[in-house]
C-alpha cells in the first residue's frame, strides 16, 4: 500500500462550501479523493500540454461501413500511424454505423495527428480523443 501524507489547505469558507456541494453531487464520499483526483487530472492536463513523454488515449469512432473505402482507409491510417495500437473494438451499431475503439500510446502531438486524420476519412461521422497518461 503507498504511504498517505496529511497536508492542510487553506480556503475561503465559500469556495470550501461549494467544493463541498459539488462532490457530494459526483458522489465522493471525502474530500481526500476529490482532491487526489484534481492532481491527478492537472498531472494528466500537463503531460498532454508539455508533450515530451508518452501518454495515451482512446480515439472512439462512429463511420458508416457502406461508404466507399472508409474501413479501408481507417484500416491504412492504423497500419501507418506512428502510434502503438494496443486495443481496437469493432461494434455494429445498425445496418450502416459501426463504432471502433482504439486505445492507443505515443507522444500527444502523435496521438491527435492520428485521431484528426481518422476524423477527416469520408464516412466518419464522429471521432472522439479522450486523453490520460501513464501515471507512475
Amino acid at each position: 500500500m503507498e504511504e498517505i501524507t496529511r497536508f492542510g489547505v487553506s480556503l475561503p469558507t465559500d469556495l470550501l462550501e461549494k467544493f463541498d456541494s459539488q462532490i457530494e453531487e459526483m458522489g465522493y464520499g471525502n474530500r481526500s479523493k476529490a482532491i487526489a483526483d484534481l492532481i491527478r487530472n492537472s498531472m494528466v492536463e500537463t503531460a498532454w500540454t508539455v508533450g515530451k513523454e508518452q501518454v495515451v488515449g482512446v480515439v472512439s469512432m462512429v463511420y458508416d461501413h457502406h461508404t466507399s473505402e472508409v474501413v479501408n482507409r481507417l484500416l491504412e491510417l492504423q497500419h501507418e500511424a506512428k502510434v502503438e495500437i494496443y486495443s481496437t473494438m469493432h461494434i455494429h451499431l445498425d445496418h450502416h454505423n459501426c463504432l471502433e475503439i482504439l486505445a492507443i500510446r505515443g507522444l500527444p502531438a502523435e496521438i491527435k495527428a492520428f485521431s484528426d486524420a481518422a476524423r477527416s476519412v469520408r464516412g466518419v461521422k464522429h471521432c472522439g480523443l479522450t486523453v490520460t497518461s501513464n501515471m507512475k
